[in-house]
């Protein structure tokens, strides 16, 4: 069963640290608790999204650019 990482807060969902850099993780990449996966906006302000687990990345549900809410998932793990 996958293990879902949730955004912990509402804003706008980016995979990469900035639009010339490459995303943090891809899928099939294996993370360790405490890696950053992502980043959310909010008001101008970037806050990181670190794995809560360990684990290889299965799927990014949420496309880079989207909005989330607390609590949508942003990256399941195998």
């Amino acid at each position: 069963m996958a293990h879902a990482i949730k955004s912990p807060i509402p804003g706008t969902f980016f995979r990469k640290p900035s639009p010339e850099e490459p995303p943090f993780r891809e899928v099939g990449d294996t993370v360790a608790k405490g890696d950053t996966i992502a980043l959310v906006e909010v008001m101008k302000t970037f806050h990181e999204i670190k794995a809560d687990a360990d684990g290889t990345i299965a799927a990014f549900p949420v496309d880079d650019g989207d909005p989330v809410t607390a609590g949508t998932t942003i990256a399941e793990l195998e």
